[in-house]
């Protein structure tokens, strides 16, 4: 799927949060779409514990996204419209 295709992929020897993360994920724009995405994680859970320390970590992120049909005339492109 997607006329947009990302892939990134990150090491830590160590980790440390001193909060517990706000991850948010949005495509911007005009049009109706289909999006997708996610991460395969290596010793580090989905929910972080502030103040621990998490070694070896690593973090592969997806996502991928398609327009399913044209802008609507007259339209900005700030629209955070999901699929």
């Amino acid at each position: 799927m997607g006329d947009i295709l990302f892939r990134s992929t990150v090491h830590a020897e160590r980790l440390c949060f001193t909060q517990e993360p706000q991850a948010v994920v949005r495509f911007p724009g005009t049009g109706r779409r289909e999006s997708t995405s996610h991460s395969d994680r290596t010793h580090l859970p989905d929910s972080v514990t502030p103040g621990q320390e998490y070694q070896d970590v690593t973090v592969a992120y997806y996502f991928a996204t398609r327009l399913t049909r044209e802008p609507e005339a007259g339209r900005s492109g700030d629209d955070d419209t999901d699929g």
